[in-house]
């Protein structure tokens, strides 16, 4: 189990592709990781995992103003200023 902890930390952030969106896995990462370290259980995990991933949004999207995502009709997304 810590194996993939581990991997899925390391893998979910490269996914992602926006400062937002790359904040909020990491955020919702450490937040998980920390969470239940510190409780013990699956509730610490998963509230640990949503205030991080809140937290890493919004310092995310600090970090990358004037510049949104957007979606061709084909359904491709391209960034552009907002």
């Amino acid at each position: 189990m810590k194996k993939i902890l581990i991997v899925a930390s390391l893998i979910l952030p490269l996914a992602a592709c926006t400062q937002t969106e790359k904040g909020a896995a990491i955020g919702a990462t450490g937040g998980a990781i920390i969470g239940g370290a510190a409780t013990g259980n699956v509730r610490g995990a998963a509230v640990g995992a949503a205030v991080g991933g809140v937290a890493g949004a919004l310092i995310g999207n600090a970090n990358e103003p004037g510049r949104c995502i957007y979606r061709d009709r084909y359904g491709r997304r391209y960034e552009a200023a907002c």
